[in-house]
């Protein structure tokens, strides 16, 4: 069978609770590029289909896989997660890790093939002895809708009141440890002058001591509009002068696809995901240490450093769903062959 013939089912199970994640985004792109190869697809389990997208590792996600490989039908579970980005997140994370990467196992096993965004969540999980094959796909961007903007940026200015020459960091993310939002506040008390956002949610009661006694002593300068619409998301990309990742952990990272396509100032942290991907002073600016954070941002911000947006466009383009889409394709076509 042809990857052209066939229809696919995005399994869509649990769908609330991931809706506000990058989970929840990277089904969105699946429903993209799907349109752009004219493949058909149902989000209905009772529907006739041939092949099942599984995106999260709940345990309904885990009764699909065995439904439908039990009809026959072939099963693409996505492997977004892992131990690894797992820790250091909600509260009790690290204590329940290794019962996780096992329960991990259990599900990925159930994939024909396992489909992970990046090399480097690939090697991870070729750590984990799943005996499946697994392939690297990239989540995409949709560089059409995320791109420079005037008109936004001025409306994103407009609606927090901020003056025209104030400079202002934005972070998007669950507010866990892993995503550095300790950091980030910390960074921000070093420098009033700029305005800190950080956009997205996370139940306080998901959240670690740490974070929470961080966010009651933040300084002034912090703020928490909470999560956003991706309309609003492109006008903060546009309006903003400087996109702060300060993640420890990522499998890939849209909402940093998201800012190099809208060609907004990136500052990332140094780890090893983006070692070999997005070169240091060539596609974004990098920081491992707290110290390094806080002597690059100014120069970033104050211009003192040659501007990477161009470049970092470049590689967003690379990674446009309608690129990734062809990928898929060809996953596809792999996936009747096995």
């Amino acid at each position: 069978m042809k990857h052209f013939d066939m229809k696919v089912l995005l399994y869509t199970g649990s769908e609330k609770i991931f809706t506000q994640s990058g989970i929840g985004e990277a089904l969105r792109h699946q429903k993209k590029m799907l349109k752009n190869l004219n493949i058909s697809f149902t989000e209905n389990p009772d529907e006739e289909y041939d092949v099942v997208h599984l995106n999260t590792v709940l345990p309904d996600s885990w009764w699909m896989a065995r439904r439908a490989r039990s009809k026959g039908k072939k099963v693409i579970y996505y492997g977004h997660s892992t131990m690894e980005d797992f820790m250091n997140s909600f509260r009790g994370s690290n204590l329940v890790a290794p019962l996780f990467k096992k329960w991990l196992q259990v599900c990925y096993r159930q994939g024909d093939i396992i489909v992970t965004p990046t090399e480097y969540s690939k090697k991870l999980l070729l750590g984990y002895n799943l005996n499946k094959p697994i392939f690297s796909l990239s989540n995409g961007v949709d560089t059409t809708f995320f791109s420079k903007n005037k008109k936004s940026g001025d409306r994103f200015r407009k609606k927090f009141a901020l003056k025209d020459d104030q400079k202002i960091i934005i972070s998007v993310g669950h507010l866990i440890d892993r995503k550095g939002i300790v950091d980030f506040i910390d960074l921000a008390a070093k420098y009033p002058q700029y305005s800190f956002y950080w956009f997205g949610n996370t139940p306080k009661s998901l959240m670690t001591s740490d974070v929470q006694k961080a966010i009651s002593h933040a300084t002034s300068n912090v703020h928490f509009p909470g999560f956003i619409s991706a309309e609003e998301l492109h006008d903060a990309y546009s309006g903003c002068d400087l996109f702060l990742f300060m993640t420890y952990e990522e499998t890939e990272g849209i909402v940093l696809l998201e800012a190099l396509a809208n060609e907004t100032p990136v500052l990332v942290r140094d780890i090893p995901i983006y070692k070999n991907w997005l070169k240091d002073k060539e596609v974004v600016y990098k920081a491992r240490t707290q110290s390094d954070f806080e002597n690059i941002l100014p120069l970033i911000l104050e211009e003192k450093l040659p501007p990477l947006t161009k470049i970092g466009h470049q590689e967003a383009l690379r990674l446009d769903i309608k690129n990734v889409s062809l990928d898929l394709a060809n996953l596809y076509d792999k996936l009747f062959d096995i």
